[in-house]
């Protein structure tokens, strides 16, 4: 198992693709968290976070900073890892390949999802990273005072900005599992990210309640509850608290199992082709 996992490392370590996440990861972070807003603070434009103004961007609000991008945009970064991770093997037409060098369907399986999932904690911690040297610049640039967050309480952010991040990437390898490539998963997962699940928070659970209640089960609303629950600001498109904090992490826990059994059914049971 473990040769496997190094291959899958080896393999996701030299794809450009990867990295090209990991940058637009970094730097749609700190451009929406800590640069427009602090441009227009110090330009005195009113904008979402202007009630809150030097405050939102201090080192005491780095984990719910850091996180609040994970319920959707963040997150459609990390549907988007999952999906190469798994779904390339379909476009390259590689997966007869490699399960003919002895390994079984579950076995490389479970070694992509292991590496994905490990990516996706590295891509947390190093927004963590850049989260904390923007709001420090600022800190210091502004003569605030330096109060950073427990590390207890850190540890949690990271904790939970990385289950968020694992089942948006466990999702996009079912998803490559279920439509055998890259594209219309990518393309399937974001239009679900991006706009159905805000357009049934923001229009539809307003005006009916089965719908507000059905949000409730929903992997979206839940890890915007989640981040919501960790402090991050409910101005952030995603993060809304429908559920308690615990709720919202047994249920993506749960969704984070279902995904990960269900990809590994449909590729134990179906044709590779």
């Amino acid at each position: 198992m473990l040769d496997d996992i190094r291959a899958e490392a080896r393999k996701l370590l030299r794809r450009p693709a990867i990295w090209t996440l990991l940058a637009v990861a970094l730097t749609v972070s700190l451009i929406f968290t800590y640069v427009i807003p602090y441009a227009g603070y110090a330009g005195g434009t009113a904008g979402p976070t202007a009630d809150r103004g030097l405050a939102a961007m201090l080192p005491d609000q780095l984990v719910g900073n850091t996180i609040g991008g994970l319920p959707v945009f963040l997150g459609a970064l990390m549907l988007i890892l999952g999906v190469l991770t798994v779904g390339s093997e379909y476009t390259w037409g590689t997966w007869k390949t490699v399960l003919t060098q002895d390994p079984s369907r579950l076995r490389v399986y479970a070694a992509k999802l292991i590496v994905a999932l490990l990516a996706a904690l590295a891509a947390v911690v190093m927004v963590f990273a850049a989260g904390a040297t923007a709001s420090a610049l600022i800190g210091y640039g502004e003569g605030a005072p330096m109060n950073w967050p427990p590390a207890a309480d850190v540890l949690v952010g990271i904790g939970a900005g990385w289950l968020i991040a694992a089942m948006w990437t466990v999702l996009g390898a079912l998803l490559a599992i279920a439509l055998r490539g890259v594209a219309l998963p990518v393309g399937l997962g974001l239009v679900w990210m991006l706009a159905v699940q805000n357009l049934l928070t923001l229009i539809a659970a307003p005006l009916l309640d089965w719908v507000a209640q059905a949000q409730k089960g929903l992997p979206g609303p839940n890890a915007g509850s989640l981040v919501a629950a960790l402090g991050g600001g409910t101005d952030t498109p995603g993060v809304v608290a429908v559920v308690g904090g615990g709720q919202a992490a047994w249920v993506l826990a749960a969704y984070l199992l279902v995904f990960a059994a269900l990809g590994g059914l449909l590729l134990r049971r179906r044709d590779i082709l």
